[in-house]
């Protein structure tokens, strides 16, 4: 629904700025944007450590936040995209062998990423494809852990079990567009993909390997300098 609501908002802004003239992003220009972001993680589970039930595996659900950032222009068309979000928060739910458990705790993430750009047809162009490529540092911090958790790893309620996961480093690839609607106003929607994995660990001493590789859609709405 919301991924629907992002290409709605991309289409209208085209219908209703399709008259305007286009004169845009050129080398030196700054745009500064501002927008929505949804990421869903692809998600390949390890099995959780011994002492478990074998097959105890886990899966993260898909977060949205708000996202802002900007955007440098090397050349007419070579750009170098900084992302800026607010912290994105997903639940963690039991997969594999304790799937329907539900919910096992959650974790917020902050994705920082930096995007080289290279954009199709010329700084008039109102419509302009783009492809990216670049590197996201994974934060992932405040985790909270469900009795659930407890329950299943054998924790107390005087002795909970707790949860942590590990940021790590990992490359994105980008497919996007922007609509140039005025001389100074655009409209963007990109799709990422980053490849990214992290080490979940229990305060039992158990941890879990899993490959999060989350895609990514983002809409945003930016002002050229």
């Amino acid at each position: 629904m919301k991924s629907k609501f992002l290409l709605g908002a991309v289409v209208t802004c085209a219908a209703v700025f399709g008259s305007a003239s286009a004169f845009a992003q050129s080398a030196g220009s700054i745009v500064v944007y501002g927008g929505a972001a949804q990421i869903n993680p692809r998600v390949e589970s390890g099995d959780l450590t011994a002492p478990s039930l074998a097959g105890t595996k886990v899966d993260v659900k898909k977060a949205t936040s708000f996202v802002g950032g900007i955007t440098y222009y090397w050349t007419d068309n070579i750009s170098i995209d900084l992302p800026i979000s607010a912290p994105f928060k997903h639940d963690v739910v039991g997969a594999g062998a304790i799937e329907g458990v539900g919910k096992l705790g959650t974790v917020k993430s902050l994705p920082a990423t930096l995007l080289a750009q290279y954009r199709f047809g010329d700084a008039n162009s109102t419509f302009r494809p783009f492809v990216g490529a670049g590197v996201t540092y994974g934060y992932f911090f405040k985790p909270k852990a469900t009795a659930t958790l407890s329950g299943i790893t054998g924790g107390t309620p005087s002795n909970p079990t707790t949860l942590s996961m590990k940021s790590r480093l990992g490359t994105t690839l980008e497919v996007g567009a922007a609509y140039n609607v005025t001389k100074d106003w655009s409209a963007s929607l990109s799709f990422t993909k980053t490849f990214i994995k992290t080490t979940g660990s229990l305060s039992t001493g158990q941890t879990i390997e899993t490959t999060l590789d989350p895609v990514s859609i983002k809409f945003g709405v930016g002002y050229r300098f």
